[in-house]
């Protein structure tokens, strides 16, 4: 019970940082962290994450049906989503549903945020698409999201907002703030003439990076290599492969994962 409790206390924290952070306005987003196989802690419809306490967090089984909830509160309207990332996803612990701006505007432009133009983003997210509109507490949405789980760590929803989801509460909130960030600097550099993408054989060198790392989840880096077996890759990988194929030295890639490493403050 201590333990839940916690989370909650965490719930509460990331609410009010996605609040703060201007990510959601009102009653907007949601957020949810798998305690066990077969239960789930979510924050409830029709509050502001950013004023929220442990005791409006409710406890609902996989089916998103309630376990437990305060009175006066309920799961949020979109739990189907949340329960259809855990069902598709068991690496998954928790997912966020934001409004972010930036991010936002390229969903409701029908726009991914493909264009590999920082290490960071890079090595972090891969390239997020756009999965197409759905009715807000619908299927549509789950079903839209379906087609990207096994391949992405963050979605964009048509004319909607974010999505993303890690093996940790913290670790699918900063791939939120990432996905903004990443949305932020993509606007300002299409308004100051174009951004200047890295080379494919720079992104190469980052997957290298990410995979010499170990990080978790779904990415480019981890699919890639494998596309001479049939396995699906990121829409915009053109079918890469490992830069060990490719004849690049562990020396260079040794050299660049520091100086990333250093970047990250990782070092």
């Amino acid at each position: 019970m201590q333990r839940e409790y916690e989370i909650k206390k965490q719930i509460c924290d990331i609410g009010r940082r996605i609040y703060n952070r201007g990510m959601v306005a009102a009653n907007d987003g949601n957020i949810s962290v798998k305690i066990s196989e077969h239960e789930f802690l979510c924050t409830p419809t029709g509050v502001s994450k950013g004023f929220m306490t442990p005791e409006y967090i409710c406890k609902v089984d996989k089916e998103g049906r309630v376990i437990q909830a305060n009175k006066g509160f309920k799961p949020s309207s979109e739990i189907k989503m949340h329960m259809r990332v855990y069902k598709e996803r068991p690496d998954v612990k928790s997912v966020v549903h934001a409004h972010p701006m930036y991010a936002t505007g390229y969903a409701i432009a029908g726009k991914a945020l493909t264009q590999p133009i920082m290490p960071e983003a890079v090595i972090s997210l891969g390239c997020v698409p756009v999965a197409k509109y759905g009715t807000p507490s619908t299927e549509e949405i789950p079903d839209a999201v379906s087609e990207y789980l096994e391949y992405f760590d963050a979605v964009l929803l048509e004319n909607h907002g974010a999505l993303t989801y890690s093996d940790s509460l913290l670790s699918a909130y900063m791939k939120m703030e990432t996905v903004e960030f990443y949305a932020h600097l993509l606007y300002i550099a299409e308004h100051l003439g174009g951004p200047k993408e890295l080379s494919e054989e720079q992104v190469q060198r980052l997957y290298e990076i990410r995979r010499q790392m170990g990080m978790s989840g779904k990415h480019p880096a981890n699919l890639c290599p494998n596309t001479r077996e049939g396995k699906k890759s990121c829409h915009n990988c053109k079918g890469g492969h490992s830069p060990k194929e490719e004849g690049i030295s562990e020396q260079l890639v040794s050299q660049i994962t520091q100086k990333v490493l250093e970047q990250l403050n990782l070092s």
